[in-house]
């Protein structure tokens, strides 16, 4: 199907004339950064693994767990098969139950994973506690985008809810100094430990901070809570004609007699297409190869000739790239459509994944090919990070219906992690089997993704939630 389309001339999203922010807003402001803990605690928790592995694959006798090329592999997908099933739990918890309710949970399940994986004393233990986490980190990946967006004035959506990804690159950036601060002040090889316990913190950090927010008026009105969700919108919204108008929006968008999620709404055809297209997307996110060089950048460095404390004192650039990057990409998309971003995204990404390809491939081992390999990650970063992470996680609060966006969501971002399980065990396999051949094929399965974004996804810059859901439902049934 092709449903491309341009982008409305009604812009929500246009840059915002600076003026003084009022209560409501601040207190939007204050919501976002309690729910994007646990953006920070899935940032860090995806990036720490980086920092933790060269020391996992010592022996136990050194202090390690004997890790291979295939336990390390699974050791770091399991995090993601548990994200793959935390995220549709929590999606459809979060439609049934509430979105605060959700994180409430889903911070309990963040601290106990990371303090498990802190102690696991082999590597069955350390895959399940591993697993756990990520329940954690899949529950937040698809709750708290839709939280802040279902919170967030339509105007202002774009910039409130990536900065989701912000604070994701910024779990990992932490992760990374962390991890090579640890290793050059602590001299022992179980200091892995240490890096995987600090990932506690953000947990208890969101937990707190969801007792002082309020919930979803989205959600409420969804519920017929309507009275609730007029509170809520008192605090949130200062004029009392947008409130209205919002509320009565919300209203509108609630089907009579329906007010749980369930599978039975995949049989409307527009709602299966928007799925398709989440899933698609979710494939695009992943099949850049991005979690390859998070998880494995200090393992692709040490390849190239570096020691291991100097890959991952090397490592940190990831993050600081990858932080400068999604500062800019939230510029971008409050004046420029998702659609375009990520194609110019994924164009850079395959120049890139080309580049690291032929700097393995033609030149010799040493200082120079390990710069090399090192710049030609941090642009393939900077193009994922900038302009298609923060449009894919933005897109994902953005594109299905008010009564079932928690479940399909939760749905769609369910197989992102699948798909990322799968990168994520078999890079190691494959860039033992096939070395720079690695970069290419991924640089191919780039070109086909591209083609997915010119030709099948809709641009939804422009429109309120309610607006969009109304014009999407036209278009694709």
């Amino acid at each position: 199907m092709n449903i491309s389309e341009t982008e409305p001339k009604t812009d929500y999203n246009s840059p915002i004339p600076s003026k003084p922010k009022s209560d409501g807003y601040r207190f939007v402001l204050l919501i976002t950064a309690v729910a994007t803990m646990g953006s920070l605690a899935f940032g860090y928790d995806t990036g720490v693994i980086a920092g933790a592995l060269p020391y996992m694959t010592l022996n136990p006798s050194e202090g390690g767990l004997g890790l291979n090329p295939v336990t390390e592999g699974l050791v770091t997908s399991s995090l993601i098969f548990g994200a793959a099933i935390g995220s549709l739990i929590a999606g459809r918890f979060s439609d049934r139950y509430g979105r605060r309710r959700a994180l409430l949970v889903l911070a309990f399940i963040f601290f106990f994973g990371a303090l498990g994986t802190a102690w696991a004393p082999d590597v069955p233990v350390m895959v399940l506690m591993r697993f756990l986490l990520g329940l954690g980190v899949g529950g937040a990946s698809a709750v708290v985008p839709v939280f802040i967006a279902e919170m967030a004035p339509a105007n202002r959506r774009a910039r409130l809810v990536t900065r989701t990804e912000m604070m994701i690159v910024s779990g990992q950036l932490i992760a990374y100094v962390a991890s090579a601060v640890l290793a050059i002040t602590i001299n022992d090889h179980g200091v892995w430990r240490i890096m995987l316990a600090v990932a506690a913190v953000p947990a208890a950090l969101l937990w707190l901070g969801m007792l002082t927010v309020p919930e979803s008026p989205r959600w409420l009105a969804l519920h017929n809570r309507e009275d609730e969700a007029r509170r809520i919108l008192s605090r949130i919204r200062q004029d009392e004609e947008t409130r209205e108008r919002e509320l009565a929006a919300m209203v509108a968008a609630t089907p009579d007699g329906e007010q749980a999620a369930s599978w039975s709404h995949l049989k409307e055809p527009w709602i299966r297409s928007l799925l398709l297209i989440g899933i698609g997307l979710g494939f695009v996110i992943q099949f850049t190869g991005v979690n390859a060089f998070m998880y494995f950048t200090p393992i692709i460095l040490q390849s190239t000739g570096l020691g291991t404390e100097a890959a991952l004192t090397a490592t940190i650039a990831n993050g600081v790239v990858s932080v400068i990057a999604t500062a800019l990409g939230i510029w971008f998309i409050t004046r420029h459509p998702r659609r375009r971003m990520l194609m110019v995204g994924l164009t850079g990404v395959i120049a890139a994944q080309l580049a690291i390809g032929l700097v393995l491939e033609l030149v010799t081992p040493g200082l120079v090919r390990s710069y090399l390999a090192l710049a030609s990650i941090l642009v393939f970063l900077f193009f994922h990070q900038g302009m298609i992470a923060t449009v894919y996680w933005l897109m994902m609060s953005e594109l299905f219906p008010q009564r079932v966006r928690g479940l399909i969501a939760g749905l769609a971002i369910a197989v992102q992690w699948l798909f990322n399980a799968t990168v994520a065990f078999c890079f190691p396999v494959l860039l033992h089997l096939f070395g720079s051949g690695t970069f290419f094929l991924f640089a191919a399965i780039n070109v086909l993704s591209l083609i997915f974004v010119i030709r099948v996804v809709p641009e939804t810059r422009g429109r309120s939630l309610e607006k969009l859901e109304a014009h999407l439902e036209e278009r694709l049934s």
